[in-house]
Parts: structure tokens; sequence; C-alpha cells
């Protein structure tokens, strides 16, 4: 296929010459309602990149050409069967994926380390999930990938299972062995999902980590907002192989997402692909070398440590991603929290994450010289203003596997059911009725369903006392708990 194409923004460029006028959606009418404040601080051109694509960029007759020749463009780029775009980012996306293998009351294994989108998916889609748990790393306070050999066991013990849903990479950049996990599945003649929503960039350079459709997975999930070069809210699934139905996965994706697909999400998408065929490699590659320079100068500032291959030589996981850079501040008796407050209030800085011990920076090839030297300016000064800081608060960590909670009730019964809200300390030993997850990076500690124990309680509560932050439960600061109301 010709890749210097690009149908959707070929279609809007077309849309603009000709002049069109419309008197459906979008209601601002590229624009020309729009108050001149929001226009000063958005851009005039935004607005005018807005269009419907059914009677605005494609044909009332919903032809679904050029949408679909821009998917099939993408397909052919990553090295897919087929190519779906979504407009309510990779939340949806999983959640599609995940429907369209297992249904209402069917098993499907699910790595535990998994976004709330995904325990948002069990609990909308009424899946059974079978957690399949990470490996929890001690010394560094840190959860890795599920290894193969932990998804046989868990499909050998729930052989009624209809697949797996694999994260990777993790926040922290950390990946898992996609392609053993894929000869388990496939033996047990299941799907492999993978939520690779941090590894959008992975198909277009040998010095990245494994792309999921090159290890044989069926479904691979992106976030193309994350690591691309796309609006926010951009994602695309990605298909091959006959163990999942590409029919099937279509209509769930209909069925959760948007009527009104935005043209700003699709345009972004096809251009984002296109660059990435023609420079992606060239682009890719400086960004790697420049990942490089930076771990080398944090390795020269006390108090610093960049994760790295030691992970995958200690074989807690099968690879690292080297443009995803997690840096440990415990040694300097501060949290992650703490210094990621400090530099976006002090120095404009934002971090992509940080947790009790962490911050983590994610590297792209928008980056330039300028941002390189900007963040390892900050983190000169960040170490120098740790000095004046509070001393951070212990977090109690619980001992390995105490996190790993029994699943008593189907997530969406207890999610839907009647609830009780309870103080922390009466919890104990009540099944959750919500999700309960430190943000971010978003994986929650108490999923809906799940028997919950002192463990949790304390490090939960730990946790908010030393800065982290709980979105979604009703009472952000846990004075309070849903629970599955007693009968």
């Amino acid at each position: 296929m010709d890749h210097s194409r690009a149908p959707v923004l070929e279609a809007l460029a077309a849309f603009h010459e000709r002049g069109d006028t419309t008197y459906g959606p979008p209601g601002h009418r590229q624009g020309r309602g729009v108050d001149p404040r929001v226009l000063a601080v958005m851009g005039e051109g935004v607005f005018a990149s807005d269009v419907l694509m059914l009677n605005g960029l494609d044909d009332r007759r919903l032809s679904g050409g050029i949408l679909g020749e821009a998917q099939e463009l993408m397909a052919e780029a990553v090295r897919a069967e087929k190519a779906f775009f979504s407009t309510c980012g990779s939340s949806l996306s999983v959640k599609s994926a995940m429907l369209a293998v297992a249904g209402p009351g069917e098993q499907l294994l699910i790595s535990r380390n998994a976004h709330k989108s995904v325990i948002a998916g069990v609990i909308i889609n009424g899946t059974e999930p079978v957690w399949v748990h990470p490996k929890w790393d001690d010394k560094r306070k840190l959860s890795h990938p599920p290894e193969p050999d932990d998804v046989r066991r868990a499909l050998d013990a729930h052989p009624d299972a209809r697949g797996m849903l694999l994260i990777t990479p993790t926040d922290w950049g950390t990946c898992a062995d996609i392609a053993g996990a894929v000869e388990v599945c496939h033996a047990h003649g299941v799907p492999l999902i993978v939520d690779e929503a941090w590894g959008a960039h992975l198909p277009f350079h040998d010095g990245l980590p494994t792309w999921g459709m090159d290890a044989g997975a069926d479904v691979v999930v992106t976030s193309v907002h994350k690591m691309g070069a796309a609006v926010e809210q951009s994602s695309v699934f990605h298909l091959q192989g006959d163990l999942v139905d590409p029919i099937r996965l279509k209509q769930r994706e209909d069925l959760l997402g948007t009527t009104s697909s935005s043209s700003l999400v699709y345009g972004s998408l096809d251009g984002w692909r296109r660059q990435m065929v023609e420079h992606g490699e060239e682009l890719l590659g400086a960004t790697l070398a420049r990942a490089r320079r930076i771990r080398e100068a944090i390795e020269e500032i006390d108090g610093l440590d960049a994760l790295g291959d030691e992970v995958v030589e200690e074989g807690l996981a099968k690879e690292t991603d080297p443009m995803s850079i997690a840096i440990d501040v415990s040694s300097l008796g501060v949290t992650g929290y703490q210094m990621t407050e400090r530099a976006r209030s002090a120095y404009h800085v934002n971090f992509g994450a940080s947790d009790s011990r962490r911050v983590s920076v994610r590297l792209t090839h928008a980056d330039n010289d300028d941002s390189e030297h900007t963040l390892v300016e900050v983190l000169h000064k960040l170490v120098h203003d740790a000095e004046d800081m509070e001393p951070a608060r212990t977090i109690d960590y619980p001992p390995a596997g105490a996190l790993e909670l029994e699943t008593v009730m189907l997530p969406r019964d207890a999610f839907f059911g009647e609830v009780d809200e309870v103080p922390p300390e009466e919890a104990v030993g009540r099944v959750a009725a919500e999700i309960v997850s430190p943000y971010p990076p978003g994986v929650p500690v108490l999923a809906p369903g799940e028997l919950i124990n002192q463990d949790a309680v304390d490090y939960l509560l730990s946790s908010v006392a030393a800065g982290a932050l709980l979105p979604d439960p009703a009472s952000k600061e846990l004075e309070k708990i849903r629970v599955v109301a007693r009968g």
C-alpha cells in the first residue's frame, strides 16, 4: 500500500477546499460559533478540523471508505491483519477486546496489574475474572508482568477460561514474555489479548521491546496518545489469526463506542502512522540515543537510581523499554509523590507518574535537546530540594502475596448490588463493592467482589497518608469503604 497517503487527512483537506456548508453536528460550524475567548486558548484550527465523519468527511451511505482505507494502512504498517481506530482511548478498546473473547458469566484470565479500565470492563461485561498475579519485586517494591508458567497454571486450573489478557509494558516500563504467553494460550486453544497501551511505538524500531503482533498475540491494544503523536483518546486495536472473530470484535466496539467519532482523533492517527512508516526508525533511533544520555546523566546524580536491565538479568522481566525511565528517589528520604508535586509547583515540570518510591519519565520522538536539558536540570534541583522536604512517611508494604485477594463474588454483582459504607477497620472480612486504586498509575488494590484483608487496608491507609490519590472510591481519603451489604 502507498504509505505516503493519509486518507482521513486528505478528506479533511478536501472538505476545507470545497468550502462545504453543514447543517448537522458539530454545532460550532467549524469554529464560527465558538466564543473568541475559547479560540484564543484552543486555536481556530482545532474547530476547523472538527468535522463529522458521516455527512461530513464521508458520505451518507455509510460507505466507510475513508476510514476503512486508513485502518488498512495502519494494519499493514504494524504487521497486523486488521486494525480498528477508537476515539474513546484504550479504555474502550480493551473493553471491546475483552467482550469479544469472554461474554457475561464466562471466565477470562487477567493479569492483576491491570489498569482500572480493565476492572471497569470486567464489571460492565459481566466477566468472571481469573486473576493471574504479577511477580512482586520486594527489593524495589514493584510488580512485574506474570510469566508464561503463571498463565499455564491458571489455564490448567480453569480449563473453561476463554482467553487471557496480559498487560505489558507495565507503568514502569518492564515487559512480559509475550511470545511465551502466546504459546501457552494457543496450546490451550484460546486467544491472548495484549494491553500494550504504552507500546504504540514498538513496531517501528528493532531496538525496542517485542511488539505484540510480532510475538503472535491475537489482539493488541495501543494508546497512540501515550507514546505516539495522536491527540488524547487516540487508540487502535489490532487483530490477527482466527481465534477472535473480526466481526464479533467490531460489533463489540460498536456496542461500547461513540456514534460521533472524532475527525481529530482519526486524522491524527492517520498522520502518525504515515510519519512512523516514513521516519519512525530515524526518529525513534534518536530518542533511544537521547534516553541513553539521560540515563548516564542520572547515574551521575547522587540519590537517584534509574531502573534498567538489571530486572531482566534477575529474571523478573523479559525486557524493559529504554524510553521509559523509572527513577527511584527513596534513598533521598522522600516519596515520588513529593518530588512530583515539587517539580510541578516550583519548576513547571510534569512527570508521567509517581508512587511512594519513584517518578516516571516517558520519552517520545517529540522530545528534543531542550526537554532533555530541562529534565536533567530539574532532577539536580529536586535532589537539592529534597534536603528541606518532610521525611517520607512509611508505607505499610504487605508481604508477597498478601494483596492477592480472593474473589468471592462476580464483580458486576458486587458493584451493582446493595452496599454498606463502613470505616476501613470494619471493612476487613467484607466484600469490596467499589474500585480503590492509588493514582497514578491506577492499578486497583481493591476490585469489586474481592474479600478485603487487613494488609490491603493498612497499605491503602498508609499510601494515602504518604500522598497517594484515590480518585475512584466514594471516600477520597478512605474514611469509608463501600462493601457489599449483608443480607
